[in-house]
């Protein structure tokens, strides 16, 4: 079946010349674009000649996807508005793409500047890399709108993409970080051991024991599951952020007074519920005012 082609449109308050700058000149453009590594222009024949270039998109430690490209820029007076078109491709048998094309516009809104993109692209391995091309292609939009926040943000405030991004996959680390220990917290001691740990320290901070007392350990254990998924989800993930602030003290104070012998056992209690109050702390401070791709608009006309 024929994939759509990816489209991404972003608003930003600057000249037309200052985004044609960013994104025509290779040294500014692969810094914002996470789609590639390194770009690096061939000399002209001639000023009219199109503009062919080499890239490098590095995709994993030691492992990266060069190509080549071929673009050309047009100005449309009547309007003030510019477009560049691309041709690109691989000949390494890594990328699932063969070769594309697509246009960048840049268009004056009033006080505003469209700034957008469309382009397609071939795959390789037939059915297979159709199939593939399944998970490839809404991945390959989301680098796209995620890159043109980040060069918004970089024009609007001044802060390198590189801090960006350093910030982003921050982000995205600790969310996972978070979401694996609620998870094997929920999923080990709770609902397939049931340890007797756990039970006892509940039946410390109330009156249930016994059968009880396990059923409301396992009950606390689906409870930090689901929570737990919530970390994976594209969600603002701020409140859970303050959530956790306000919660790991509470815990540990909980689990003091269950039992004084917690603050003793290596590893403890105390260590552990300090070492997530300050994580998210970290979080929280990170996550703030990272760029995202919802700030893209991803199909004409919405």
């Amino acid at each position: 079946m024929k994939q759509k082609p990816i489209y991404v449109e972003i608003n930003m308050n600057t000249s037309i010349d200052t985004v044609w700058e960013y994104t025509q000149n290779p040294k500014l453009h692969e810094q914002w674009d996470l789609r590639f590594s390194e770009i690096n222009y061939i000399p002209k024949e001639t000023e009219d000649s199109p503009q062919t270039f080499t890239y490098k998109t590095n995709v994993l430690p030691f492992i990266s996807v060069e190509g080549w490209g071929e673009s050309k820029g047009t100005h449309h007076k009547d309007n003030g508005s510019k477009t560049s078109s691309l041709h690109f491709g691989t000949e390494q048998k890594i990328s699932p793409i063969t070769q594309g094309k697509g246009y960048w516009q840049y268009v004056l809104n009033e006080n505003q500047l469209t700034f957008l993109t469309q382009y397609d692209y071939n795959v390789r391995y037939g059915k297979v890399g159709q199939a593939f091309d399944i998970v490839f292609r809404p991945l390959m939009g989301w680098a796209t709108a995620l890159s043109f926040d980040v060069l918004k943000r970089w024009i609007d405030t001044g802060e390198p993409p590189a801090v960006q991004y350093r910030r982003f996959f921050l982000s995205i680390l600790i969310s996972v970080l978070f979401f694996f220990i609620w998870f094997y917290q929920g999923l080990v001691p709770k609902l397939l051991v049931v340890h007797p740990e756990e039970v006892a320290l509940l039946t410390a901070l109330s009156s249930m024991e016994g059968t009880a007392a396990q059923l409301a350990v396992q009950g606390i254990g689906l409870a930090e599951i689901l929570y737990s998924l919530f970390w994976l989800m594209p969600i603002n993930k701020r409140p859970l952020f303050i959530l956790q602030i306000f919660l790991f003290p509470i815990l540990t104070i909980s689990a003091v007074l269950a039992s004084s012998e917690t603050l003793v056992g290596p590893f403890n209690v105390l260590t552990l519920n300090m070492t997530l109050f300050v994580l998210s702390i970290i979080g929280l401070s990170l996550h703030q005012n990272i760029p995202t791709a919802k700030s893209c608009k991803r199909k004409r006309g919405e």
